[in-house]
């Protein structure tokens, strides 16, 4: 990698894994790191990215590895490669005072990273729609999902992937599955390209990092002020096992709720999820 800011580029992990990033924005400004959503890419956060860039902020989205951009690698698949990934580019553009902000399984990777990376480095955090704690239902987490619906999802990947993704974005990721919604066919191709830009190895065994990685603990660890947000209609990561429990585990948090909005209301209401994270984000804590 050059010292210079391109605007984009790759950075090399611990495992020799190439990460594609976006990197816009003044040098000497406060990072925001966007963690996008299973099986999606950075290209999720171009509303936000966009949004926060004309606020004077620098804004970096990468590619989980084995989605979008990234390098298609056969391992790895797993939440504590997924945030050693993420220091791997902190460090390497050497980011300071950041923001970091995840959706869905990006909320994940984002929770771990700030807990076991982020020690001096984070400013604050931001889960949208996220899967922490935990989704997956156990003798101790009873409300979860059932390993069988999760199964569903692989089983579904495994016979044609390209149909899965098209019903997902055209349903419930997005609550165009809802009376009286009104569906956005370009929205939900977008959503499906990204999809079918990664790995099919990658997003099944990612369907395994989303659902049974435990993030209690690292909720607890973590100390910056974290902003948590979801929808009531979320169909994707249920409200009742995601937001209320990640927000009692962290020592410093702000819950937010939405009557009706879906999973992917970063995009369906973008201007105004930005804004409440703009607010957040300029508030003295």
């Amino acid at each position: 990698m050059t010292s210079e800011h391109s605007g984009h580029g790759y950075v090399t992990t611990e495992d020799s894994t190439r990460i594609f990033y976006k990197d816009w924005g003044p040098r000497d400004a406060q990072p925001i790191v966007f963690h996008h959503g299973w099986p999606l890419s950075g290209d999720d956060w171009d509303n936000q990215m966009l949004f926060f860039l004309a606020k004077g902020y620098r804004v970096i989205a990468h590619d989980r590895r084995g989605h979008g951009r990234s390098e298609q690698v056969s391992d790895g698949h797993d939440m504590d490669h997924y945030a050693a990934d993420v220091a791997s580019l902190v460090r390497q553009l050497d980011l300071r005072n950041a923001i970091h902000i995840g959706h869905s399984t990006g909320g994940g990777e984002a929770t771990r990273y700030v807990a076991r990376h982020g020690k001096g480095r984070v400013a604050k955090l931001v889960l949208i729609g996220a899967v922490p704690p935990l989704m997956l239902k156990t003798p101790n987490n009873p409300e979860g999902l059932p390993i069988e619906a999760l199964d569903g999802y692989r089983q579904a990947l495994a016979a044609n992937r390209a149909q899965l993704y098209h019903d997902i974005a055209n349903g419930p990721f997005y609550g165009f599955n809802r009376p009286g919604a009104t569906p956005s066919a370009a929205v939900s191709h977008n959503w499906w390209r990204q999809g079918m830009m990664g790995a099919a190895n990658a997003h099944y065994l990612g369907v395994k990092a989303f659902s049974e990685t435990d993030f209690t603990e690292d909720l607890k660890m973590i100390d910056v002020p974290a902003l948590v947000l979801h929808g009531d209609d979320d169909q994707v990561v249920p409200l009742a096992i995601s937001a209320p429990r990640s927000a009692r585990l962290l020592k410093n948090s702000t819950l937010k709720i939405y009557e009706g909005f879906p999973h992917g209301m970063a995009t369906t209401h973008a201007d105004v999820i930005n804004e409440d994270i703009l607010s957040f984000l300029t508030k003295r804590v």
